[in-house]
């Protein structure tokens, strides 16, 4: 059996890549530890990470009978952007320590998978080379810098190298702590630099090693608040999301403040341990944002299952992290393109099990949580 998305050749040595849990057993025996601990690992006592993940077997799906589900739908649009699935790329950073192709890999999977990819701010790949070797839709996520000029900039290169929306990460005045980083001393190895950031003030000579995690630890605003989202509009014709959002009185905020979508996101339990899980805020945010923008959720996710219990509980789309490293450490843009697919099939497969033949007929009624 070959894997869908890896060539003849990569499949026949990955015969037993059929699901994501198999892409992470893989991916840790090709990654070197530290690169392990950064990618996997979360904030402090990792309570958070383990419910992130826990939150989806809390959920069952209540499926209907003698429905014709001969043919599903999963095509969708965000933001007014088509997508061939309601599964999109999250932003993560520093893609070359999984692929020597790093962000480029990944990118040029999600065009072909026919879906949004998002690039960090921190990625080892610039705006640029990315947007120059990918054809399909790209966001962008962004930090604000204390420096408000270096900000500016990135969001004018973003726009201009024809990205359609920002993603501002809005959980992370600080950094939090991960403790494996720590223990590992944690910094990109000599050849691979911030690629956005190599020309911002302050950088010369802190390219590499952990002086990088210092200088982001340093250089992130932690005083960033309501008014700077007004600010951040107003520089960029494109949409703001707003990444981060736990609460439904932030999500109300985020509208009220012009945010033109709301990703329900804890950083993937990597910022404040104890934070709740995603899943589990999702349906009050979704009830208090009414309609009026999109809602997306990432955390936790791993099959096929799980996206079809976040859309039934109101998410437009779901966004998907360390799967996507996990693929790309295995197999560069094959592997990224595998993930996706396989869960692209796994959904189309509970969708059908579950009586719907289109996004449109997956509802609140499909789910219950599970009694305590």
């Amino acid at each position: 059996m070959s894997v869908i998305g890896l060539s003849s050749s990569e499949s026949s040595s990955s015969a037993s890549l059929i699901c994501i849990p198999d892409f992470e057993k893989a991916a840790r025996s090709a990654l070197s530890r530290m690169t392990w601990d950064y990618y996997r690992s979360g904030a402090d006592a990792e309570r958070t990470l383990r419910e992130n993940l826990r939150a989806y077997r809390r959920w069952d799906i209540h499926y209907r009978v003698l429905v014709d589900v001969a043919t599903r739908e999963l095509g969708t649009s965000i933001l007014g952007i088509p997508v061939s699935m309601p599964i999109l790329i999250a932003p993560t950073a520093y893609q070359r320590l999984a692929h020597p192709d790093g962000e480029l890999a990944t990118a040029k999977a999600a065009a072909e998978a026919g879906t949004i990819y998002t690039l960090s701010t921190l990625s080892t790949t610039s705006i640029e080379d990315v947007a120059r070797e990918s054809s399909g839709p790209r966001w962008f996520q962004l930090y604000v810098h204390k420096d408000r000029e270096l900000t500016e900039s990135l969001v004018a290169r973003a726009e201009a190298a024809g990205y359609s929306a920002l993603v501002l990460t809005v959980d992370t005045p600080v950094l939090g702590r991960r403790i494996r980083d720590v223990r590992n001393g944690f910094g990109l190895p000599a050849g691979l630099v911030m690629a956005n950031l190599v020309d911002a003030p302050g950088m010369k000579g802190t390219q590499s090693s952990s002086a990088l995690a210092r200088y982001i630890a340093s250089r992130h605003d932690a005083s960033l608040t309501w008014r700077d989202v007004e600010w951040l509009r107003s520089l960029t014709r494109m949409p703001v999301l707003l990444k981060g959002i736990v609460r439904p009185d932030d999500a109300l905020r985020a509208i009220d403040a012009g945010a033109a979508g709301i990703v329900v996101s804890n950083h993937g339990a990597r910022q404040l341990d104890g934070a709740p899980a995603t899943l589990d805020v999702l349906p009050r945010i979704v009830e208090a944002v009414g309609g009026q923008a999109p809602v997306l959720v990432d955390g936790g996710i791993r099959w096929g299952t799980d996206v079809l219990k976040a859309l039934a509980l109101g998410a437009r789309a779901v966004m998907i992290g360390r799967p996507i490293l996990w693929g790309l450490a295995v197999g560069g843009v094959g592997g990224v393109r595998a993930v996706l697919d396989i869960l692209r099939e796994e959904l189309s497969t509970a969708m059908a099990l579950a009586g719907c033949s289109s996004l449109q007929t997956i509802d609140r009624s499909l789910v219950e949580r599970r009694p305590r």
